[in-house]
């Protein structure tokens, strides 16, 4: 059994447990936004993608778990990231402009529903047994490698500006924790197609926190603070984001940031 519930692998079992206790805690990171989302009535131009993109990833993997049986630590962890992107997603339709909830209905559409179904029919349809296992992996493995991308645009932004006022260390932290746990149940495992993203997400986890201690002491450009639009806060995360950065599609580090007047997509 691969799926990390055996005793058999006692070391995949715990690193998947670890996973899903930290994973848990980065779903519910953006609760404090969706409270002032609440309390103001109205989401201040935050944007949807990365709530969308969390929900796309934990489907995703809740399905590649399925294909694979036995993944149980796969599946409750994504499952839990279903119901509370959602949640997200629906207080956001909510509470959004007109424009905004036509521009996030148009992607959940898009991805959540056309795609996600493109990829389950293409996988059921053409490939079967291992080799439809390996085809939904890989994919899998290329959606997480474009999750854990997205912390690269907060790289360059601290760099650019010399400041961590827009890389919370706290979160950092847990989501290199995050990558550290799941590439290590995907070893135990023996599942590659976990454990090679998170090699990428635990890189740029690192180069958060490497970051965070070079520039912690830097002061916010005023210019930055006029224009007031680097307002960051993190969920599939995810990616992740995205991404996760949230967050790999496990783990995935998920950057929101606050839109332009004019703008209403990424």
């Amino acid at each position: 059994m691969a799926g990390g519930l055996s005793l058999d692998h006692p070391w995949a079992f715990a690193f998947g447990i670890l996973g899903n206790i930290i994973s848990f805690l980065v779903y519910l990171a953006p609760l404090p936004t969706f409270y002032r989302v609440y309390q103001k009535k109205s989401t201040e131009g935050f944007q949807s993608i990365p709530y969308i993109v969390a929900l796309f990833s934990a489907m995703l993997w809740i399905y590649y778990a399925l294909i694979k049986t036995n993944a149980y630590l796969l599946i409750t962890i994504n499952s839990f990231g279903v119901v509370v992107e959602t949640i997200y997603i629906v207080m956001y339709l909510i509470y959004a402009p007109k424009k905004a909830k036509v521009y996030t209905a148009k992607m959940m559409f898009l991805l959540n529903v056309g795609l996600f179904s493109s990829i389950v029919l293409f996988t059921l349809l053409v490939f079967k047994g291992l080799i439809r296992l390996k085809v939904l992996g890989w994919i899998c493995v290329g959606f997480s490698v474009s999750v854990f991308v997205a912390p690269l645009s907060i790289i360059r932004l601290v760099i650019r500006t010399k400041s961590v006022e827009f890389m919370p260390f706290p979160l950092s932290f847990f989501l290199t924790l995050s990558a550290v746990a799941w590439f290590s149940y995907g070893l135990f495992s023996k599942d590659i197609y976990v454990a090679l993203p998170n090699v990428l997400g635990f890189a740029f986890g690192a180069a958060q926190m490497v970051l965070y201690i070079i520039y912690k002491d830097a002061k916010v450009p005023k210019t930055l603070e006029v224009e007031g639009k680097f307002n960051h806060t993190v969920d599939v995360e995810a990616t992740e984001w995205v991404e996760n950065e949230r967050r790999t599609c496990i783990n995935g580090s998920r950057v929101v940031e606050k839109e332009d007047d004019n703008a209403t997509s990424v």
